[in-house]
């Protein structure tokens, strides 16, 4: 469990399949990141993943943050802050991730 923000450890993601070294697992979790960034940023939201934090920090223009362990977290957190329903299959926002 991480002491800084209570979340026990993963053993990893599925979007990490492939990947063969910490190095590479890193770089999974920050393209992750900047692909919900994509999504978000229409609902006044960011994503940020730090590499060393377990889980993704969702934040709105204001300035609240919240952790998400894992993506169905994300959507939670993002309708949470935003205050509307985030359908990250919105055809809308899948051209952002091409």
């Amino acid at each position: 469990m991480c002491s800084g923000c209570g979340f026990p450890q993963t053993a990893g993601h599925w979007s990490e399949a492939g990947t063969h070294d910490a190095h590479q697992r890193v770089r999974a979790r920050f393209i992750r990141a900047r692909k919900l960034n994509d999504i978000l940023r229409s609902y006044g939201l960011t994503a940020y993943d730090d590499g060393v934090t377990p889980g993704i920090q969702i934040a709105d223009r204001t300035g609240r943050v919240m952790i998400a362990a894992d993506l169905r977290d994300v959507w939670t957190a993002s309708e949470k802050l935003g205050g509307v329903v985030v359908d990250p299959l919105d055809p809308r926002f899948l051209a952002a991730l091409a």
